[in-house]
């Protein structure tokens, strides 16, 4: 990887209330712990798959 890794901005945007716990530890991984929690994370396929699984209540940018 180089020095300048890519980036992804994602919010929470729904609540982990009632959800899966597979989703919420999803959501914990990424280092989201309540609605509208924005986090910049590494764009890794570690990280895409666990966006991808709890797409629905994340927004995502290119940070």
């Amino acid at each position: 990887m180089t020095n300048e890794s890519k980036r992804i901005r994602v919010t929470l945007t729904r609540s982990l209330i009632g959800r899966a716990k597979s989703h919420q530890a999803c959501a914990r991984g990424l280092g989201l712990r309540r609605i509208r929690h924005t986090v910049d994370v590494l764009d890794t396929p570690e990280n895409r798959g666990m966006v991808n699984k709890i797409s629905y209540m994340l927004k995502v940018e290119e940070a």
